[in-house]
């Protein structure tokens, strides 16, 4: 999650180690994107559960005011651990909030990505407040293009500032560049560099939060040059927690069906 442009769909190709989205079709686009591990046609939901196969070719056609999900599936090690939602901006002026709202329900843990050059606006925060008692403490606040911060002592500064204003709201803080992970496949030292081995390792104490088990939690959980995220052992599978609807604006969407199944009861 994020606001719009910091990174989220840089994030989601860095994680599964490609562009999941056709070529002439941007995340801004769309409604929340549900990556799943495995090689199933993709699917939407529309406003009133129901879903119903779409070809990846014809996803620009779809509308956020008529789907609330679409669902798609790619061979990533890190789809194996767990499911990533792609996330419209919250500050997209093309669209309400109720086209994001209605997915984080279905949400065990949020990376929330911040443009580290104006981190942390009161925008972010206000929305994030809704949700920080539910999915704080399995939650990672990412500071993307920490590289545009010139200076140590500019970095310095806004690391000091975000933990601050954020104490108790994340599980951890990530600065990162994700332009410079993304490029930096057969380079260790700028793959380091970039802060996305800071940020592999807090994703894994995340998803051992979520999920580990005695036959697992000595597994390695890392974030490699390669893009993967990779395991031994069972696979993570994330608790289902039940969303505070106290906190929220809008329901819980139903739990997703596949294409065919009969409809969830009224």
């Amino acid at each position: 999650m994020g606001e719009f442009s910091a990174g989220k769909s840089t994030l989601i190709h860095l994680l599964i180690g490609q562009s999941p989205l056709p070529v002439k079709v941007t995340a801004t686009q769309l409604p929340p994107v549900r990556l799943s591990y495995g090689s199933a046609p993709a699917w939407r939901e529309d406003r009133f559960g129901r879903t119903e196969p779409v070809e990846m070719d014809d996803l620009h056609r779809l509308s956020s005011a008529e789907t609330r999900l679409i669902q798609i599936h790619a061979e990533a090690e890190i789809l194996k651990l767990c499911d990533l939602i792609d996330m419209p901006g919250i500050s997209d002026p093309n669209m309400g909030s109720e086209v994001w709202e209605n997915a984080i329900g279905l949400a065990d843990g949020v990376i929330w990505c911040s443009h580290a050059t104006q981190a942390w606006r009161q925008s972010e925060a206000a929305v994030w407040d809704m949700f920080a008692d539910r999915l704080g403490e399995t939650s990672l606040l990412l500071l993307t293009r920490f590289d545009k911060l010139v200076t140590e002592r500019d970095r310095a500064r806004v690391l000091r500032r975000v933990r601050r204003e954020t104490e108790g709201l994340f599980a951890d803080i990530c600065p990162i560049a994700l332009t410079d992970a993304l490029d930096a496949r057969d380079n260790p030292a700028r793959w380091a560099a970039s802060g996305a081995d800071g940020f592999g390792h807090a994703l894994r104490q995340v998803l051992r939060l979520l999920g580990a088990t005695a036959n697992d939690r000595d597994a390695p959980v890392l974030l490699d040059p390669d893009w993967r995220v990779g395991g031994a052992g069972m696979p993570v599978r994330p608790r289902r927690v039940q969303i505070d609807e106290s906190r929220t604006r809008s329901p819980r969407p139903l739990r997703a069906q596949r294409p065919g199944a009969a409809p969830p009861p009224a």
